[in-house]
């Protein structure tokens, strides 16, 4: 049942107040000022802390807001519309942009076509994966100045830098996880460290278990190592721990492969006391579990997060990344693996690739080092997840969905219908949205759709105008789809 939010979504944007730039920019250079603080507007438009099409306050108001001259003002805004990130509209002031137009910031592989051509101002809510948060362009640039340290050698660390390994492992401590680094293994995402888990341990027509809603690139990795996946539930309650017990008893599969935390794509937590229990299960089983943490790090309640899965299961495998907790661009992930199993999964590795890019490990172990997640992300998601969930229950109150705690999106149980024909009729709108089909490991579930928190409230809030205008039209029976929807090869990617 949706669980209604007492925030009230924030309205279309329009403009942003001189108090609120001086304070995304407090601090720029100064070193010439009008630079500085093009530089500084640069970073906060393009992470987004300043929506594109918004009117920047006028020359006069930043002037008094930052007490600065207006020559730096007026100079620094003359370099935004140089350099693409800003235009002026006579008699209405001057607007953010970005170099190119939206349309150039995302990756035709991954945006269903109608999206990516016939609709300019299309909102994607296909790919769960958030915007960069403030602060990440700087890790880059002092990771920058690292990087001559490492060019007289070879730049390949199958296993990753050191100094990152530690960090990676001092995370897991903190959780009540002992760790070595030499556990550790750095990977270019998640996705490929399901690979690599699988080229190490899953031989051709053995059974891996697999949840079933689940992240579907993860199951298409393990079966193109020859893998026979077997579908778990997970209700949109949470897990039947003793169907599952009663599947591993029979099954046996060598491997399992679940997502505790906040579950992709319904959200659910596991307990405790839950993965005690499970753990057991596998224990029984002989079965080794693969465990997906890559949305461990984004609790957006406050609450405290349960251990990780293998303090209760030593022999589990788990997966992380930082592509969930930071941003999609920074292809980074690790493997923690039992003591002793590194070697294995090394060669495995090295028959896919020889390393990550050292730059990006070097942006990365920052990053760590500040914390698992940057306090300003975990807002912004936050914000935005309240937008979503009070624009679905004001706009399309007959859907159903248990409140995530956390993660990146919301499992919607549609109450009649096609989530399919859904799909199918918001592309032509202008919103891109995944139907349950795509995340079932063995058919079904279309009565489900996935609808992430990752875009800015006001697409959110408008997507779900869109979608609701389009349900109001549908059938209550399913709809015929085009060729080429779901179950066709197209690829989730995250």
């Amino acid at each position: 049942m949706p669980q209604s939010s007492s925030v009230t979504p924030p309205g279309p944007l329009g403009s942003v107040s001189a108090a609120r730039v001086a304070a995304l920019v407090d601090g720029f250079d100064r070193s010439p000022a009008y630079a500085g603080l093009a530089d500084a507007l640069v970073l906060a438009i393009g992470d987004g802390r300043i929506g594109t099409d918004v009117r920047l306050p006028s020359e006069r108001e930043l002037t008094d807001a930052l007490r600065v001259s207006r020559t730096t003002v007026t100079r620094a805004y003359a370099q935004l519309r140089e350099t693409g990130y800003a235009v002026a509209r006579q008699g209405a002031g001057t607007f953010t942009r970005v170099p190119g137009g939206r349309a150039r910031t995302r990756d035709r592989a991954l945006t269903p076509d109608q999206l990516a051509v016939g609709h300019p101002d299309g909102i994607d809510l296909g790919c769960a994966a958030p915007m960069a948060p403030a602060g990440l362009a700087n890790a880059y640039a002092e990771a920058v100045g690292e990087l001559p340290a490492y060019l007289g050698g070879h730049g390949y660390f199958p296993t990753g830098l050191p100094h990152l390994q530690a960090e990676v492992a001092r995370g897991f401590e903190e959780r009540g996880l002992p760790t070595d680094p030499a556990q550790v293994i750095i990977t270019p995402g998640a996705l490929s460290g399901a690979a690599i888990v699988a080229q190490a341990l899953a031989r051709r027509g053995d059974r891996v278990l697999v949840e079933s809603p689940v992240y579907p690139n993860a199951t298409l990795a393990l079966r193109n190592a020859g893998g026979r996946l077997i579908g778990a539930p997970v209700d949109p309650e949470g897990w039947d721990l003793a169907a599952v017990g009663a599947q591993l008893r029979q099954v046996r599969p060598a491997l399992a492969y679940l997502v505790p935390d906040f579950q992709n794509p319904t959200g659910h937590l596991m307990s405790d006391a839950q993965r005690e229990e499970y753990a057991g299960h596998l224990r029984a089983a002989g079965t080794v579990a693969v465990v997906d943490e890559s949305l461990q790090a984004l609790a957006l309640d406050g609450q405290e997060m349960p251990r990780p899965f293998a303090a209760y299961s030593p022999g589990a495998i788990t997966i992380g990344s930082a592509s969930k907790a930071f941003w999609g661009g920074l292809r980074l992930g690790w493997v923690r693996v039992p003591p002793g199993m590194a070697e294995q999964l090394t060669r495995a590795r090295l028959s896919l690739d020889l390393g990550t890019p050292v730059l990006e490990q070097l942006v990365l172990a920052r990053l760590l080092a500040a914390g698992p997640v940057l306090p300003d992300q975990l807002t912004r998601l936050r914000e935005q997840r309240e937008a979503l969930l009070a624009a679905l229950a004001e706009h399309l109150p007959a859907w159903r969905w248990v409140r995530p705690g956390g993660g990146l999106a919301v499992w919607c149980a549609l109450p009649s219908g096609s989530a399919v024909g859904l799909a199918d009729a918001a592309e032509r709108v202008g919103v891109g949205v995944t139907p349950g089909p795509l995340f079932a490991a063995e058919g079904g579930l279309d009565r489900f759709v996935r609808i992430p928190w990752t875009r800015p409230a006001d697409e959110l809030v408008g997507a779900v105008e869109r979608l609701a205008a389009v349900w109001s039209d549908l059938p209550a029976s399913p709809t015929r789809t085009r060729p080429g929807r779901p179950g066709s090869g197209r690829v989730l990617v995250a």
